[in-house]
């Protein structure tokens, strides 16, 4: 990536008029070829230049929470309108090595084929990262991400959430997969099979995988009502 221009009388403004005890940092997870992923943003200036972390920043005064958690992710990544949900605030006293910052933690699901990532302002690069290739980030963002898959895992037992992740139309091993992904096991196929099934959760497609090099299997996707009912009401999906 060739070398970013940042201007700094730019960041001078926004410093001076952001709140310089409190931070935004936000946990993107996307799902790509039966891989869970996170988004992560290298740093292009500051005591943190050229490690990787979580897309984040400082909140504006005359902002809300939710305001700057959006602000600062299509600043930083180019992603824009996507649904957040704030997991808690994170104040280890020795989290930010120069003085007491605390910071609110957001996460989200998104399909990755929806966006076009490109890494803007502070950051001089973003990219997909495997769960399981995390490198070492910066402050305590390692242990955001470690809480927030605490979280997805909790409450993918509660709520059907493969439709923010999958695309439209999908397999059952694709869907089997991704749970195998969130919940960091192997799963029996006609286990999963059966009990997914059973839910009516899936609205059978006369329709089969397009260019596979192996058996084209049958796709499905969500029904929106019963998804819905099932997302407001939650539901227990023990494996």
């Amino acid at each position: 990536m060739g070398e970013k221009i940042i201007d700094r009388d730019l960041i001078q403004i926004q410093e001076q008029s952001a709140m310089n005890a409190i931070t935004i940092d936000c946990v993107i997870f996307g799902f790509d070829n039966g891989i869970l992923e996170v988004l992560l943003v290298q740093h292009a200036e500051g005591i943190s230049k050229g490690r990787w972390g979580l897309p984040g920043g400082w909140i504006k005064k005359k902002e809300s929470t939710d305001d700057a958690a959006h602000r600062l992710l299509a600043e930083l990544t180019g992603m824009d309108n996507i649904y957040l949900e704030q997991l808690k605030a994170f104040g280890e006293p020795d989290r930010f090595p120069l003085r007491r910052v605390i910071t609110i933690g957001y996460y989200a699901l998104v399909k990755r084929e929806d966006y076009n990532i490109k890494a803007g302002f502070t950051a001089s690069d973003a990219k997909w990262y495997k769960i399981n290739e995390i490198p070492d980030l910066i402050y305590d963002h390692n242990e955001i991400l470690a809480y927030s898959i605490k979280n997805l895992r909790n409450r993918v037992r509660q709520a059907p959430l493969g439709f923010n992740l999958l695309p439209e139309k999908f397999t059952l091993l694709q869907l089997m997969q991704l749970y195998e992904e969130i919940l960091g096991i192997e799963m029996d196929k006609s286990n999963f099979r059966r009990k997914i099934l059973h839910m009516k959760l899936l609205v059978p497609l006369d329709e089969k995988q397009q260019d596979v090099s192996h058996r084209a299997a049958q796709l499905y996707k969500f029904d929106p009502e019963i998804y819905e009912k099932l997302t407001q009401k939650g539901f227990n999906f023990e494996f």
